[in-house]
């Protein structure tokens, strides 16, 4: 029985498309049901579309509250029945009523090594703080933002002519790797996590620049 999956995207969707072409090429035994965004001009709604999956935009600005636009999400998403609900890409911070109505179930990927660089503009706060390396985290999204228990970490080292766009690109090709692995994981059941500590069941630890080490992907 496959994975179903929602994910909640923003951007462009590059991070969806890494994971839709994990789908398709029989690596992840998953569905995305349902793609949302909070943008009607995301370009992952474009690809979720090009691909036969459902897509829906909500604007906030048509309701009164975070809260209540978090609520109707909630609403929304639970008639999919998802065993996973992934944030690619969504730029907007989750009510707590959102988190708990999915505790468990919500994974999000950040452009640093958490906790290091926490929120937005992670790429241009690890340049200016002038680490030599950052990285991609895949997490499981808590209350406290960019906090959740780490599933799979990949470093990425900072060279000294970066900028912004190219350390973001050098981070984002691991982002493509690291997130359809987390999920797979996921899907399989060898995922445990327990207080802070995720143990992915049989995955090898201790080597770079993923840990643990990429199976798949």
């Amino acid at each position: 029985m496959s994975c179903k999956l929602v994910v909640l995207a923003s951007g462009r969707g590059s991070n969806l498309k890494a994971i839709i072409e994990a789908i398709k090429k029989g690596k992840i035994n998953a569905e995305i049901t349902l793609v949302i965004s909070n943008k009607k001009d995301a370009g992952a709604i474009k690809i979720a579309r090009e691909n036969g999956i459902p897509a829906k935009v909500f604007e906030p600005s048509f309701f009164e509250s975070r809260r209540g636009y978090d609520l109707y999400l909630v609403e929304r998403i639970k008639k999919e029945n998802p065993d996973l609900i992934v944030l690619a890409g969504y730029m907007r911070i989750l009510s707590d009523e959102f988190i708990e109505a999915f505790e468990g179930k919500l994974v999000n990927i950040h452009p640093s090594l958490i906790p290091s660089f926490k929120g937005l503009n992670a790429q241009k706060k690890a340049l200016e703080y002038g680490v030599k390396y950052t990285g991609a985290t895949v997490h499981f999204v808590t209350k406290e933002l960019d906090n959740g228990p780490i599933i799979i970490q990949a470093v990425v080292p900072v060279l000294p002519d970066d900028t912004e766009e190219t350390l973001s690109q050098r981070i984002l090709s691991w982002e493509h790797r690291v997130y359809p692995q987390a999920i797979k994981w996921i899907c399989d059941g060898r995922v445990k996590v327990e207080g802070r500590k995720v143990i992915v069941e049989g995955a090898k630890y201790g080597e770079y620049p993923t840990n643990p080490s990429l199976e798949d992907f």
